[in-house]
């Protein structure tokens, strides 16, 4: 784990006020570690130990620093990643059958594309595009294999 992305968050959290404790980094580690949003129950199964209240907690906490950010997926439940300026800018692909959340990472070819089209509605409008994000609904690997040819 950097400590340059540990100091960061630290930054963030103490410049509203709160402290960057054991749990809070705790969780730091599992986002990062997963590679894609997580809802509650996957954060707590790998972490052992941490009360739900505790995860719920802190990772509202990390939100609100700009430390993490909540993802909605195909179903109730909320994810929460790495902010994306902490970790890279990235999209997601949603599956409408499990309603997994998988990071891509978009080719450069890709994003001036899609950055050439979000400024082009955004002239079309007179509104000033500060960024975009793009959600690919679909079925994962997982859910494809289990069904079968």
């Amino acid at each position: 784990m950097s400590g340059d992305l540990h100091t960061e968050v630290e930054r963030r959290l103490t410049s509203t006020e709160q402290r960057y404790t054991d749990g809070r980094r705790a969780l730091v580690d599992v986002l990062v570690d997963a590679g894609r949003p997580l809802t509650i129950p996957e954060v707590l199964e790998r972490s052992p130990g941490v009360p739900q209240s505790s995860a719920y907690r802190n990772l509202t906490v990390l939100v609100d620093a700009g430390a993490a950010r909540r993802v909605n997926g195909s179903d109730e439940h909320g994810r929460f990643e790495l902010a994306e300026d902490l970790t890279g800018h990235h999209h997601h692909a949603i599956c409408m059958t499990c309603s997994t959340v998988i990071d891509i990472h978009g080719a450069p070819r890709l994003e001036r594309a899609l950055e050439a089209a979000a400024a082009a509605a955004g002239s079309e409008l007179g509104f000033a595009v500060s960024g975009h994000t793009i959600d690919l609904l679909g079925t994962c690997r997982d859910c494809l294999e289990s069904v079968g040819p």
